[in-house]
Parts: C-alpha cells; structure tokens; sequence
C-alpha cells in the first residue's frame, strides 16, 4: 500500500501562506464582473465571455476551499456565491439556474460513483442505470403514467406530489437494492472483466425502460410533478423571482442541501473504518482478505453506497427535468459520469465535484455557445462545423490530454498524487548505505534483473 512521504508537498489542507484578502478580492472582482457585465455578454460575439466570466466566478469557490485563508473569509466566499451571486444570476437569466443544479446534480453522482471506482477501484461502467432506477420510480408515480399503469383516472396527474419527499429515501433504497443484485454475481471479478459486466448490466435497465410498458418505452414519461412548497414559492416571489422560476428555485434550494449531506457521507466514509477497508481492496485484495477484510460483503457495501446517491439524484433529476426517457440513460452518461471523477481526480471529495462542474460547463455552456455565436456570426457556416457536434471527440481529446500529462486528475488526493508520482522520488538509499557491495552507484540489482541488451547478463550474474 502506498505510503505517504512526510514531506509530501500534496498533503492534504491549504498550504502557503494566508490568502485572505487574496481570496476576498478575487471572489468580490468576479462577482462584480459575472452581474455587472451580465447584459453586455448577453448578445452577440461577446457571449463567449460568459462562460469565462461565469467559470473565473466560480474558481473562486474551488479557492476558497484550498487556500489557506480565515475561516470567516472562507465563508463568506461560499455564502456570496450560493446565497446571493448564483440565485440572482439564476434570477436574471434561468438558464444559470439550470446550469447550476445539472452541475450539482451530476456532482452528487460523481461523488457516489466516486466510493465506487475512486475508492473501492471497482470499475464500474453502468452506474446511471441506478440513476434510472431512482428517475423511472418517481416518474412513474408521479405522472399521468401511473393512471396508465394503475388503471385508475383518479391519478390522471400521478400520485399526490407531496409523496415526493417520501420517493427520495425510496430511491435510494431502490437503488441500493439493485446495486446488491448487480454486485452478487459480478464482484467476484476483477479489471477490465468486471468493468465489460457491468457495462451489459447497466444497459439491461437501459433496454428494458426501453421496453416495457410500465416505463412508456422508447416514448418516455411526461408531466412529472415536484413537491409543493408554498411557503418557498412565496419567498421566492418575495427575492423577485416570476412563477415559472419558483420550481428552479426549490430545487436549487433541494439539490444544495442533498448534495450537502453526499459530501458530508462521502468525508465521513473516506475517514471510517469501512473507507479504509474499499482502500485496501483497491490497492492490493489479497493482502486485504489476509488482514481479514470480507471482500464481497465490502465491495457490495461499496456498490451499494454509490448506488444510494444516484437513487436520490434520479429523482430529483425526473422531477426537474419533467420527462425522461431511455436515451437519458445511455452508455455515454456512464461515461461522463465516469469521466468526470477521473478528470477531477478521483479519491478526493473537492476533485470529483471540480471534474463535475468542468464536464457540465463543457457540455451544457461552453460548446453549445461557441455553436450559437458560429451560426449567428457566419449564417452560412457548413452544419458540420458545429462544435457542439464533436462534443465527445473534443471531450476525448481532453481525456487523452489529461491521460498524457496529469493522469492524476485536476485536483488529485494525496494518496493518488503520491501512487502516481512514485517513481518521480529519488531511489530509497538505505541498502547502499550498508552494502559495500553496491557502493559508487544508486542502481539495486536483485537476481531477477531482466537483461535489456542481447549480450547483457542478469542481475546475479552481474
């Protein structure tokens, strides 16, 4: 198991000296940039400013987590941006709102697949079938599918919308159930063979959402309700915000304490008993299983916890999205689930959640904006050109480019940073301290040294 250096210089916590003021600048400086230029990057070329100024806005979060500044600068960084920049920008225009809760809602995904993969180092490609799970229980219930399937026009509108508090602790539930039934026959393998099983598994509830009747098929579900809230609707429309933001509103308000309580859960595992258990499995099973870890029951706990996350985030995700279908649930959402811990880093609570907010400003602002001022610019520009079409190669692309160079991730934990720059250490010289035989020269040579010339002898013979 690797081990950390003492003098790690990527040991966990801020480093350096304090930024405080640092921080509280650079925080004010984009906040004012984000709502003041607001109106003039809405039009035109210039709308290629905002995902810039939107993205330097919001580092300003990712520092106020890890520069070493006062504890009460740190807050108030954070209660700028959730309490004040983010809900009056969602305000002004929704499709912050929107941008918002998708990067929180994948976040929490990442975060449990995160346990998965990033802890546990079970690879998982069908992880959004539990996000399905957890979106088809509350769709179905919750829309005029279920006087369908029921039977019954007296739930023309899907079951009273208040249940819908009830149907998140289901989803996970739910979805925890199926990652035990997914995780019995299939943990027993390892790599890229358990990696090719889940992926079939996932598309199994793929294929069958597809199918059956129950879900609508290929044709989906619509019309899924949200909770009432009357009181946040009404403090919403006291904040400025028109009626057809009120439902945004409480799901931000939803998303931010769900996703609050995912981290909470995700540190306190990382820091348990069991999160030390999946490192172990992930480094070395069999030294594992000798120091007396069970090994399916851990990996299945692991599966399971990964799998509760996306249960609740399904629902949340049906019930802000108002319609799903199977495309929604396809091969390539594992992967940029998959895609956004490796990016991020994977291990580390900040990285993944950094790997999220990347991916979906990627995804959802950034290239759909480039495309928009490309056509608006050059009318007659080809259809082919459009960059929002080449979104997974340019997507593949920054893997590959991240694979070559910061394998690690953007923001890696200490633990990956040391596995992964190992070998950048110098050669351990305690055994040519004592050994004579090997003195003038750091090279250890053990009988089993490969020979890497024709002539060249082994490492006993030399």
């Amino acid at each position: 198991m690797t081990t950390l250096p003492a003098n790690n210089p990527f040991r966990r916590g801020p480093q350096g000296a304090d930024r405080t003021w640092p921080l509280l600048g650079y925080a004010a400086v984009t906040a004012a940039l984000l709502i003041f230029l607001r109106g003039s990057v809405a039009d035109g070329p210039a709308r290629l400013l905002q995902p810039v100024l939107f993205g330097a806005f919001l580092l300003s979060l990712l520092f106020a987590y890890q520069w070493r500044a006062a504890p009460w600068a740190k807050t108030a960084v954070f209660a700028l941006g959730i309490v004040f920049v983010l809900p009056f920008m969602g305000r002004d225009n929704t499709s912050y709102f929107d941008l918002v809760i998708q990067m929180l809602i994948f976040g929490a995904l990442a975060l449990g697949l995160n346990i998965v993969v990033g802890l546990a180092g079970l690879l998982d490609l069908g992880y959004i079938a539990f996000f399905a799970v957890g979106a088809y229980l509350w769709g179905v219930f919750g829309s005029p599918q279920f006087a369908e399937v029921s039977g019954n026009a007296a739930f023309a509108t899907g079951i009273n919308a208040n249940f819908f508090w009830l149907f998140i602790p289901l989803g996970v539930l739910a979805a925890a159930l199926v990652g035990v039934l997914i995780g019995l026959p299939v943990l027993k393998l390892k790599g890229d063979y358990l990696a090719i099983v889940t992926l079939g598994l996932g598309e199994v509830i793929r294929i069958f959402a597809n199918n059956l009747d129950v879900t609508n098929g290929p044709q989906g579900i619509d019309a899924i309700e949200s909770a009432p809230v009357p009181w946040l609707n009404s403090l919403a429309g006291t904040l400025g915000f028109a009626p057809d933001q009120y439902r945004l509103f409480f799901l931000y308000i939803l998303v931010l304490i769900v996703i609050g309580i995912v981290i909470l859960v995700n540190y306190r595992l990382d820091r348990s008993k069991i999160g030390r258990s999946w490192i172990a499995i992930r480094e070395d099973e069999v030294a594992a299983q000798a120091m007396g870890v069970p090994l399916l029951r851990t990996k299945l706990l692991a599966f399971a916890s990964g799998a509760s996350f996306a249960g609740a985030m399904g629902v949340i995700f049906a019930a802000k999205q108002t319609f799903i279908d199977p495309k929604s649930f396809d091969y390539f959402q594992s992967i940029g689930v998959l895609s956004m811990v490796i990016l991020g880093g994977m291990g580390n609570i900040a990285g993944v959640l950094l790997g999220a907010v990347v991916v979906t400003m990627l995804n959802l602002m950034i290239l759909p904006t480039i495309s928009e001022v490309l056509q608006g610019s050059f009318p007659n520009i080809n259809p082919n050109l459009d960059p929002s079409k080449y979104q997974r190669l340019i997507f593949g692309l920054v893997l590959v480019l991240m694979m070559l160079y910061r394998p690690e991730g953007l923001l890696p934990s200490a633990r990956r940073q040391a596995e992964m720059h190992q070998d950048d250490d110098p050669p351990p010289d305690s055994l040519e301290a004592d050994n004579a035989l090997q003195a003038g020269t750091s090279e250890v040579l053990s009988p089993g040294f490969s020979t890497r010339g024709e002539n060249e002898r082994t490492g006993s013979e030399r």
